[in-house]
């Protein structure tokens, strides 16, 4: 299934009018210099094939495809690294006081296959270069007008006075397309194209994958006899014909490009997606829709951030997707594929394979599971900005929070919340536990945090078709630990009321792990201490300098409001007796309760009552 529709997508591309993945039997290589040859197989010249970059980088070229060096010596088709194509390379000691460092047997091994392939060959390009091979010596490197910036990049040749480089004359295609298509082969039936041809041994590497190998790494491999069966050898096991083969890794590896906006790295997951509709504009408006619901550019001016909060929005609320762009179609095919790294393989984390109109229903289901009434964000947050709450919140000598680092967030998460987010399923458990182990380690109990914690009840409970978690401080909701999250807050508040806002800890500091957590413990201590702070309340002005708060109303009557409200709560516990212990649910529980409590909206002109009081203050 993955196979074969990467195999469609590499047909797609390749029917390009501008050419966007090379023909079967090529590859995209980063080519760092051109070698200039004359006719007489001198070297005239060393042209870099660099980008216009601060830190300059190698331009990918259509090369024919690179061996794969899994072990011993085979060099490329016309191209390869200096260690092949000239016998020299940096020196594998770092601590040598050597320039270079000659490598003779896969100069050797570079030079005779080339000669015996090219030896009657009558291209001028290719003449010049049997000359050049014929002539060059690796100890000539420190007398020629090579730099040493060339060792160990990938170079090319190209005949001087002429536009094309060698490898892409008629002679040299020619003689690459008898290679690929040698007697030794074996055929069977490809179990993508379901055709008899020519089976590949071992497949193309698949490069650019966060945390692979710089070498590539494979998805179909045989590399232990383990793995293999009936006597088969590698691709035998799995037959898929050398082009399907080509098709797939090609595809593959052009969805990894950063530069085509079509791969999402997820701390040890990328994820790879491409759409299929009626037009070309359709598809791209399509993943470009899918690239801002999980990680939205940064606007460059204001008018930018209206427009991608206003498109967000609509995202946000479910709204059609017309609504977001005309050029969205709902029945538009989509396919997400998530992969990790597992040595010299790939592992798949995820595939889908759906319509755009399923995604925005994935989408929109996400953010009403992570819904506040106090609305956690200014601007959706992508899987990142989630991922970051998990990391421990420090502050530095002035009390302001210190920046997070992304490389501090377990990476194996980001994966499995994404995956979460596009099946519908129920997010990580692993989340819950590392948002309430914060709460307790760091004290920072934000919006975004909770409305994660949140979001994982509520999927959970939508799931199993069980009553929804309120957005908002829900007074009819008698669940233990939501009621005690709740009598937390209040006697937080109470603290603050009768102490002052500008203590410098309060029994959220101290008590709101073992509170939510071992309950029994707690709550008796935190009640009569509550007793105290309210008879200060009550003896405290009306002008409260010490609180800080300047209110009509006298603070007895503020003080006769908390007692009700912790009666209200305490009601529901026969006598008293407090849970013993919490589940991780529960504590979830408890810390909705506790924020929605905390930070509740005040309630205006309410004659005869002090539910106007609003002592949540700011996060």
């Amino acid at each position: 299934m993955i196979l074969s529709a990467l195999n469609q997508y590499y047909e797609r591309l390749n029917n390009d009018e501008q050419g966007k993945v090379p023909a079967f039997g090529f590859s995209e290589e980063k080519i760092s210099y051109v070698l200039v040859l004359s006719e007489q197989g001198e070297l005239v010249d060393q042209v870099p094939n660099l980008t216009d970059e601060k830190k300059p980088k190698p331009k990918l070229m259509n090369v024919p495809r690179p061996e794969k060096r899994t072990s011993g010596i085979k060099p490329n088709f016309l191209w390869d690294k200096t260690a092949y194509v000239l016998g020299i390379s940096l020196p594998k000691d770092k601590k040598s006081e050597a320039l270079f460092e000659l490598n003779l047997p896969t100069f050797e091994a570079c030079r005779k296959w080339h000669l015996s392939l090219l030896e009657h060959s009558e291209d001028k390009g290719l003449k010049a270069l049997v000359i050049f091979l014929q002539n060059w010596q690796p100890d000539n490197f420190d007398g020629s007008i090579l730099t040493q910036e060339i060792l160990d990049a990938n170079v090319v040749f190209q005949l001087d006075g002429t536009r094309q480089y060698i490898h892409e004359s008629a002679e040299a295609k020619r003689i690459w397309g008898s290679l690929l298509q040698s007697d030794d082969v074996k055929q069977a039936m490809c179990l993508i194209t379901g055709e008899q041809a020519p089976i590949s041994r071992l497949h193309p590497a698949i490069k650019g994958v966060s945390g692979g190998q710089s070498s590539g790494v494979s998805i179909v491999s045989f590399n232990k006899e383990s793995f293999e069966s009936f006597g088969k050898e590698q691709g035998d096991n799995a037959p898929v014909s050398e082009k399907a083969a080509f098709a797939y890794t090609t595809a593959l590896n052009y969805l990894l490009r950063r530069e085509n906006d079509q791969v999402i790295n997820l701390g040890d997951t990328s994820v790879v997606f491409w759409a299929q509709a009626e037009s070309e504009q359709k598809a791209k408006s399509a993943e470009a829709f899918f690239i801002k619901g999980f990680n939205p550019p940064m606007p460059t001016d204001d008018s930018e951030v209206a427009a991608l909060g206003a498109e967000l929005e609509k995202l946000v609320k479910g709204r059609p997707l017309a609504e977001i762009s005309p050029d969205l179609d709902p029945n538009t095919q989509f396919f997400i594929l998530g992969l990790a790294p597992n040595a010299a393989r790939l592992s798949i984390r995820f595939w889908l394979q759906t319509d755009l109109g399923h995604i925005q229903r994935r989408f929109a289901e996400h953010f009403q599971d992570l819904a506040l009434n106090r609305q956690p964000w200014k601007t959706a947050p992508t899987v990142w900005r989630i991922i970051l709450e998990l990391i421990p919140t420090r502050y530095d000598s002035a009390g302001n929070k210190k920046k997070k680092d992304i490389n501090d967030a377990p990476a194996h998460l980001a994966g499995e919340l994404m995956r979460s987010i596009l099946t519908g399923q129920c997010y990580p458990r692993a989340i819950l536990a590392q948002l309430l182990s914060r709460f307790r380690a760091d004290g920072d109990i934000s919006r975004l945090r909770v409305a994660m914690v949140k979001a994982v009840l509520q999927r959970e409970q939508r799931l199993l078709g069980k009553e929804d978690i309120a957005m908002e401080l829900d007074d009819k909701n008698n669940h233990p630990a939501y009621l005690l999250g709740r009598m937390f807050a209040l006697l937080e508040n109470i603290q603050r009321e009768a102490l002052g806002k500008d203590i410098n800890s309060t029994i959220k500091d101290k008590y709101f792990a073992a509170a939510s957590t071992v309950p029994y413990s707690v709550f008796p201590r935190l009640l009569t201490g509550s007793n105290h702070h309210l008879s200060k309340i009550k003896k405290l002005p009306n002008e409260n300098k010490e609180s800080g708060h300047n209110r009509k109303f006298d603070n007895r009557q503020l003080a006769e409001y908390f007692e009700n409200e912790i009666s209200k709560i305490i009601i529901h516990f026969k006598e008293a007796q407090f849970p013993k212990h919490f589940s991780i649910e529960e504590q979830g529980r408890f810390s909705i309760g506790y924020y929605q409590q905390k930070y509740k909206p005040s309630k205006k002109n309410i004659s005869n009552e002090i539910d106007s009081y609003d002592s949540q203050g700011t996060e």
